[in-house]
């Protein structure tokens, strides 16, 4: 995303305190794929709990992770422990002046998908195969596409 988009998001959000956006990247398949529209809703850091999926800007970028922990620096104040649900390192830590929310919706296919805090069992096994490789991620992004479009055309993969 260019750096204008970015600017515009950020001061979206900071007025009117939602915005819609694309995904883009890979950083949190299985749950969220490229293309996905995300509802960001504005957050304080204080309000935000382990699970949730936070948008936050760092060097021009919005970057989408999971909390996976909430800390305390004693010279910065609170800050958040962020992760791309495929990444197998936390982020740096995210501080209060670069959070600018939380994901509230998300839409794949103009349908809605619940936003959970926590992958369920089976998003939890895909997360950890797509971690080992950028090539299964590729392939499983490939499968559900396809998956998908099948699905729109009727075709039943059922007996």
């Amino acid at each position: 995303m260019n750096v204008a988009i970015c600017e515009l998001a950020v001061e979206l959000l900071r007025k009117w305190g939602l915005v819609r956006l694309p995904a883009f990247g890979t950083s949190m398949v299985p749950v969220i794929h490229p293309g996905d529209e995300l509802g960001v809703q504005r957050a304080d850091l204080e309000k935000i709990c382990p699970g949730d999926i936070v948008v936050y800007a760092r060097r021009g970028r919005l970057i989408v992770h999971r909390v996976v922990a909430v800390g305390a620096d004693c010279t910065r104040g609170p800050y958040l422990v962020t992760r791309g649900d495929r990444s197998p390192r936390n982020d740096l830590p995210v501080f209060s002046s670069e959070v600018l929310g939380v994901v509230v919706t998300l839409e794949r296919d103009h349908k809605p998908l619940q936003v959970r805090a926590r992958p369920n069992g089976a998003e939890r096994v895909i997360r950890r195969i797509l971690r080992s490789s950028d090539r299964a991620t590729y392939l499983y992004l490939r499968l559900s596409t396809l998956w998908r479009g099948l699905r729109f055309k009727g075709v039943s993969c059922q007996p």
